[in-house]
């Protein structure tokens, strides 16, 4: 049980229209690896065709050295939980969880000792002779998810299984979800576009935008040093602010275009750069600002503020015009009134620079 996905070249059209252009992956045996991004970035579309019920144009998908292009859905030995938990209605827990064994031409021995070992593992035993009508949101998908596994497959597939329950119980869900992979060791791939879902349950994540892979890593990699503005801005929230980046040396300085600057050690700019000053996008997300009385900092003027009880999220606008998100520690102090006027400086080692056009990440290294 359990494989390493590997996808070569890939490709997925419909008409003369190609969604998914070349994509070439590797899923790591065990693993729990997420495809996130917008809707219509390609996502599904990828999980139907690992699952087979995409066609494939180009390219291979292999079940460790077996090529499964051609093979059919049935025969690829995988679970599937989908959005909508597609239990049968008018079977119990325990026959909906006892099907697909009974499919495989189990004996009822076996096929009972498999059950109530699942029922175990994703804990709903003692709901086991329930209609499923009588059931919860959250002990439903636990249905789900329990038949997808009880037939130890190679692979399971997850597509947007949370998205039907409310923001509590998608959390619990998401950390029972988590745990019963971990416990079971199937290769997992699970398609989401809830960024903090994803953060929270993936080994490694890839953030998908128009069929093509915009950066593959842990969640700590993505978030702390995205590959591009469009990850920075998918993954968490940043704001992004225009200045420049200048060589000083070894070391470069990045210019907020407000009087602001800091010296950065960490920018490392293609070879072939000659410019001694370059354009930039700056991200920096709400709490890599520091509000500070050194009034060398960027002026700025608060807005609005939102209390959220350990953090206070002000809204503040720059002397450039442009409003900004900060999060500061909530403080026993009095929160920042509308029309205060304070002084930002930036965590530089967080903070992420990239080129005029947002596509390369000139800032190396993890953050400190």
């Amino acid at each position: 049980m359990s494989v390493t996905i590997k996808i070569k070249d890939l490709v997925k059209k419909y008409g003369d229209t190609t969604v998914i252009p070349e994509l070439s992956l590797e899923i790591k045996k065990g693993e729990f690896f997420t495809l996130l991004g917008p809707s219509g970035c390609g996502k599904t579309t990828l999980l139907r065709m690992i699952a087979g019920f995409n066609s494939i144009e180009g390219g291979t998908i292999n079940f460790n050295e077996r090529v499964i292009n051609q093979v059919e859905p049935g025969k690829r030995n995988i679970g599937m939980v989908f959005q909508s938990y597609a239990i049968f209605p008018h079977l119990t827990v325990k026959g909906n969880i006892a099907f697909g064994l009974e499919n495989r031409k189990l004996s009822k021995a076996e096929i009972n000792d498999k059950v109530e070992d699942i029922l175990k593992v994703v804990q709903i035993e003692q709901y086991k002779d329930r209609m499923p009508k009588n059931l919860s949101g959250g002990q439903q998908q636990r249905v789900a998810l329990a038949r997808a596994i009880v037939i130890h497959p190679d692979v399971l597939l997850m597509d947007e299984p949370l998205s039907n329950l409310d923001a509590k119980l998608r959390v619990d869900m998401r950390n029972a979800i988590k745990e019963i992979q971990r416990e079971v060791g199937i290769t997992t791939v699970y398609v989401t576009h809830d960024q903090e879902e994803a953060m929270a349950v993936s080994d490694r994540i890839a953030v998908m935008k128009s069929g093509v892979i915009q950066h593959l890593g842990t969640p700590q990699e993505i978030y702390q040093r995205p590959a591009n503005v469009f990850v920075a801005t998918f993954i968490g929230r940043t704001n992004i602010i225009e200045g420049s980046l200048t060589r000083q040396g070894d070391s470069y300085k990045v210019n907020f275009g407000t009087g602001y600057s800091e010296e950065l050690p960490n920018i490392q700019l293609p070879a072939s750069t000659k410019q001694n000053e370059l354009n930039v996008k700056i991200s920096v997300r709400p709490e890599e600002f520091v509000i500070t009385e050194d009034q060398t900092g960027m002026k700025a003027t608060i807005v609005h503020s939102v209390f959220l009880g350990q953090n206070t999220h002000y809204f503040v606008d720059l002397e450039s015009g442009q409003r900004v998100e900060i999060t500061q520690e909530s403080k026993t102090t009095q929160i920042l009134d509308p029309g205060q006027v304070v002084h930002l400086k930036v965590k530089k080692e967080k903070i992420n620079v990239y080129d005029a056009a947002g596509e390369l990440n000139y800032t190396r290294g993890g953050q400190l």
